[in-house]
């Protein structure tokens, strides 16, 4: 057994090594074929592998939170079928070379969602990137002044998924908007794009400076994608919106003449105390 992990491990394959006294014992116990055997110990170092591989891309992608598809809050966000971005999470669209958009107003999910898609892809083995529509850009305008945008390019190609997000919360000047056009062109039925953004594309001349443009764009963009429309009232001021509730609530069980704050240590009706137990 001893000569065994050495062997692993001169072959680079710690997991197997480490799990190669555990194994033995239960093929000897479940009378495994030579076979089975080798197959299981092989499998937990490749496993271990993938997992590792997994979280080095993750933190290689540059995602601002991690974010998966089952903590994504249904109830809430009753404008998406779930069935459908399960289906999206099983990433047939990276093998189609295929766009996911995501629209609607900001707190509904987009961010959410896209992170979540990108961490799986991840941990599928393929290599992501997430910027904000400004960081693209920003990225895309350092290359271009150095001579190597077409390298850039080049590069981003090669990268199965890039994630877009925040498309119109800052309007972009001409030659953002050019540099931004270049990238979703270069990638067009080549690799995926998920994008996000708070407007409708019936908006995007406006965030692009140019109908043209915009429509090249969105023309690239939606010939192969998922298009998502997430409707409703953004999820971070769920519990803000609650609270500001119950603070009405108690505001109006105060008298006419004390519905304003006054000297703190003066005493004030008992229903109000009640009403406001709990409240922040």
């Amino acid at each position: 057994m001893t000569e065994l992990a050495h062997l692993f491990r001169e072959l680079k394959a710690p997991a197997a090594a480490a799990a190669l006294p555990k194994l033995a014992d239960r093929a000897r116990e479940q009378e495994w074929s030579y076979e089975q055997f080798l197959a299981t110990v092989l499998k937990t170092e490749t496993d271990s592998r993938e997992s590792h591989g997994g979280q080095a891309r993750i933190k290689t992608a540059r995602f601002p939170a991690r974010k998966t598809l089952e903590e994504f809050d249904f109830a809430f966000q009753t404008s998406l079928r779930r069935e459908t971005v399960l289906h999206l999470g099983q990433l047939d669209f990276l093998a189609g070379k295929e766009n996911v958009i995501l629209l609607g107003p900001p707190g509904t999910g987009k961010t959410h969602l896209s992170i979540a898609l990108g961490i799986r892809a991840c941990l599928a083995g393929h290599r992501v990137q997430f910027r904000t529509a400004t960081e693209w850009v920003a990225l895309l305008a350092d290359a271009q002044r150095s001579g190597r945008l077409d390298h850039e390019l080049d590069r981003l190609q090669r990268i199965p998924l890039l994630i877009v997000d925040e498309v119109g919360y800052i309007p972009f000047d001409p030659q953002a908007a050019n540099l931004m056009f270049m990238l979703v062109s270069r990638r067009y039925e080549r690799a995926s794009l998920i994008v996000t953004s708070n407007k409708p594309f019936s908006a995007w001349g406006e965030i692009f400076g140019d109908e043209i443009t915009a429509a090249a764009m969105i023309d690239r963009l939606v010939h192969h994608a998922e298009i998502l429309a997430l409707k409703g009232d953004s999820y971070r001021l769920k519990d803000r919106d609650l609270a500001f509730g119950a603070r009405s609530q108690a505001l109006r069980l105060l008298p006419a003449t004390r519905r304003v704050w006054g000297d703190p240590t003066e005493k004030v009706a008992k229903p109000y105390l009640l009403a406001t137990e709990g409240v922040a």
